[in-house]
């Protein structure tokens, strides 16, 4: 069975700013790519400890979200 599950990790700054974020498009900043899917997106957000959080989507549902912030 294949794992059609992406995991994109996210680093926040002190501030509360996006320091770092996995499968972002080039198209895209850190913050904008964090704000696309944290608004296009529902129960799939899960906060972790030391300034940390990751979003668990299907593959086929980050593919769309790249190509529509292309």
């Amino acid at each position: 069975m294949e794992n059609d599950q992406v995991m994109i990790h996210v680093r926040f700054a002190p501030d509360g700013t996006i320091a770092a974020i996995s499968e972002r498009p080039d198209t895209l900043s850190d913050q904008g790519w964090f704000n696309l899917l944290a608004s296009s997106t529902t129960d799939c957000y899960e906060t972790l400890s030391g300034a940390r959080a990751l979003f668990r989507l299907p593959k086929l549902q980050v593919d769309q979200l790249k190509s529509s912030a292309a």
